[in-house]
């Protein structure tokens, strides 16, 4: 197969990928939804959906790659997304592997997009034109849901929160929850928490870092400590963050916690 990628220029890839490699979370959900999890030899360490996956050995971080190993598994396809994986894409096709790169989405139509990519990479253009359609159904349902300000934060090591040009912030409007720094002309930055009590939301909505428990009373402490006196929501963490097909199942469950909170307010 041979193609062009607007990043990593002319690639000569097998016909067929029987054993591939995914260091994308998103990557490793969009494999399972098309029904080719079977394929996948190897993951990144961020690779933790669906559970099948965490009897697969970890070759990499996000932005790095245990080179000796991977090569040891004889991957016929190794996938990654761009953004901070850019360097690392390039990386491992100079020495030779057999690399695609997917786009970094900027909005929730960008996953299907990517489904769409994959399934004409795959050779299974049908399933994956059947999937991008029954979750663009799935999203139109959720269209204008809230009228509401909110305050997006996720925990990235530090409180992070959204922008113009995110996919997150483009389906939390699609919701109807219009974030407060849409004004901002930067996708993700550390938000300054004096100006988020000026500009007073609705609702603060936070997503922890995975595998946290008690999400909602993080939330609702962080709240307090702040003197925020706003309604919480909060995810389960790494699910708006998380660009894979299972994002607008993410999404159904983000909106009916929403409606929960603002019933109890």
């Amino acid at each position: 197969m041979k193609i062009f990628h607007e990043l990593l220029g002319p690639l000569d890839l097998p016909d067929r990928f029987g054993r591939i490699v995914s260091l994308a979370p998103n990557l490793t959900d969009a494999l399972f939804a098309l029904g080719v999890g079977d394929r996948l030899v190897g993951r990144s360490a961020f690779c933790h959906r669906p559970a099948e996956v965490l009897s697969l050995p970890v070759l990499a971080s996000y932005t790095k790659t245990r080179t000796d190993f991977l090569r040891s598994l004889k991957p016929d396809l190794v996938l990654l997304s761009t953004g901070v994986q850019r360097e690392q894409a390039l990386r491992l096709k100079e020495e030779g592997f057999p690399v695609y790169a997917v786009p970094l989405p900027t909005s929730p139509y960008g996953i299907l997009e990517n489904l769409s990519t994959l399934g004409h990479l795959l050779d299974l253009e049908e399933r994956a034109a059947e999937l991008a359609h029954g979750l663009s159904q799935r999203y139109g349902r959720l269209k204008g849901r809230f009228d509401l300000k909110v305050y997006f934060e996720m925990d990235l090591g530090g409180p992070i929160t959204v922008g113009r040009g995110s996919y997150i912030a483009q389906a939390l409007l699609h919701l109807g929850l219009k974030p407060i720094f849409l004004d901002v002309p930067q996708a993700y930055f550390p938000p300054d928490l004096e100006e988020v009590k000026r500009r007073r939301p609705d609702l603060f909505l936070y997503e922890p870092k995975p595998w946290g428990k008690n999400p909602l009373a993080k939330a609702r402490a962080l709240a307090e400590e702040r003197g925020w006196d706003f309604p919480v929501a909060a995810t389960d963490g790494d699910e708006l963050a998380h660009y894979g097909p299972m994002f607008f199942a993410f999404l159904e469950k983000l909106a009916g916690r929403i409606e929960e909170t603002l019933a109890q307010a």
